[in-house]
């Protein structure tokens, strides 16, 4: 989630809020320019006209104790302009003109400004007593604004906190997407999810309060379908069991009743399948399961049946949390599926690999089991298509009977054991399906 609403959401607010305080800091520069010159100008006429009036009015024997007050306490120094003073040009920015438009209008026209007297930096402003001149020396701390390394500091602060906000505002928008998106994976997994908080904004409660409704419903719905499924299946495998007795009792020719009779185990096989794909792997049944035990037993089974040889390298002592019942089921379907549709090219027989062992993946230690034939494969572009439900790739696999769920169940039941499911060609023609599934603690 982060990688995609959260972070478009974070950088459409860090990219508003920059465009807002570059805004701002525009805005300040264009109303806080003429106060500022004002404000200045005004500070530097005021301190020369009061320091040439106190000169002026001064007895001459305290002018010297008089300056040595300015220096000392003020900051203020005075000293004679000499025709070869070493004066460099007023400090360049876009406030100098103005500033010095205004104090020339108030002391005079030959009021000069430099950045430096004779090596001496500060803010020097020229003025005359009785036609002698003079040099006035303010510190530039006491005109100076907010410098460039100010300014950025506290850019710098009020950005990183516009982008604290920022992610705090797209974690409060996204939190409720969270909770919908992992609420949602958890029925995919075939769970029951906790409630969604029906709090927040109106919008947000009513897509909870749907959602919860939505997973009532579907809870709901799987008891109703339970009940159905026990009426089929005594609904129709009665009738068949009938069937069954009547077709041993008939007079019939042999090759008529082994037909009948294989119509028959036909029908109650796709029965089977309808009930093993709709019924319901509940979580709360699951238990530390020996799968190396587990599919020792499958193979064993399997390896009496005179047309499958099995091979098996089954690391022991694996378990994982399982339903026994319903994965002893996925693994016969898969190995019943193999024997049908796998056999050997130009042979009546079908070898069947089964390993199993732990494995580190991208979700940590799990358990790695491989079923694998040798029989033809199926074409790349159509792998996917197995797993879905009533699809039957016949041309690629060979004709077998049923309803082309045998993988839809295999699936179905192994995304609700949180495990995952991989079917792939292997070299040397032939299918294998890969299960990986979380080991028990």
């Amino acid at each position: 989630m982060k990688s995609g609403l959260f972070w478009r959401t974070f950088l459409l607010l860090s990219f508003l809020t920059g465009l807002s305080m570059a805004s701002w800091i525009g805005m300040i520069n264009v109303f806080q320019r003429g106060p500022q010159a004002e404000q200045t100008a005004e500070l530097l006429v005021s301190v020369v006209t009061l320091t040439k009036a106190a000169l002026t009015h001064s007895a001459p024997d305290l002018r010297t104790e008089l300056l040595f007050e300015l220096v000392s306490n003020e900051g203020i120094r005075i000293l004679t302009l000499e025709p070869d003073d070493k004066v460099e040009p007023p400090p360049s920015n876009a406030l100098m003109p103005e500033i010095a438009a205004m104090v020339r209008q108030r002391l005079g026209k030959d009021t000069r400004f430099s950045r430096k007297v004779n090596d001496m930096p500060g803010f020097w402003v020229s003025f005359d007593i009785d036609g002698d001149k003079y040099w006035l020396m303010l510190e530039r701390d006491r005109l100076a604004g907010l410098t460039r390394v100010q300014w950025l500091g506290w850019a710098t602060v009020v950005g990183a906190l516009s982008l604290l906000g920022a992610a705090l505002i797209s974690t409060l928008i996204n939190r409720p997407l969270a909770r919908l998106t992992a609420a949602a994976r958890s029925i995919a997994q075939g769970k029951r999810p906790s409630p969604l908080p029906e709090k927040g904004s109106q919008e947000i409660i009513e897509a909870n309060r749907s959602f919860n409704q939505m997973v009532d419903d579907l809870q709901q719905l799987e008891k109703d379908r339970a009940i159905i499924l026990a009426g089929i299946s005594h609904d129709l495998r009665t009738p068949l069991a009938r069937m069954q007795l009547e077709v041993e009792m008939a007079n019939l020719p042999q090759e008529a009743r082994e037909g009948m009779q294989s119509d028959i185990a036909q029908m109650d096989a796709i029965i089977g399948q309808f009930l093993d794909f709709a019924r319901p792997t509940e979580a709360a049944t699951f238990v530390p399961v020996d799968l190396s035990e587990l599919l020792e037993d499958c193979a064993h089974a399997a390896a009496r049946l005179p047309d499958v040889r099995i091979a098996t390298a089954i690391e022991p002592g694996i378990h994982v949390p399982a339903n026994g019942t319903d994965l002893r089921r996925v693994i016969n379907n898969v190995i019943e599926n193999a024997r049908r549709y796998g056999k050997n090219p130009g042979a009546d027989i079908t070898e069947i690999d089964i390993a199993c062992q732990v494995k580190m993946t991208g979700h940590g230690r799990r358990a790695v089991v491989e079923i694998g034939d040798h029989g033809v494969g199926v074409p790349e572009d159509q792998i996917q298509l197995l797993l879905r439900p009533f699809t039957r790739l016949d041309s690629a696999r060979g004709q077998a009977n049923g309803a082309g769920l045998g993988l839809a169940i295999v699936e179905r039941v192994i995304t609700r054991h949180n495990a995952e499911l991989q079917v792939r060609n292997r070299d040397g023609g032939g299918l294998v399906l890969q299960f990986s599934f979380p080991l028990a603690s």
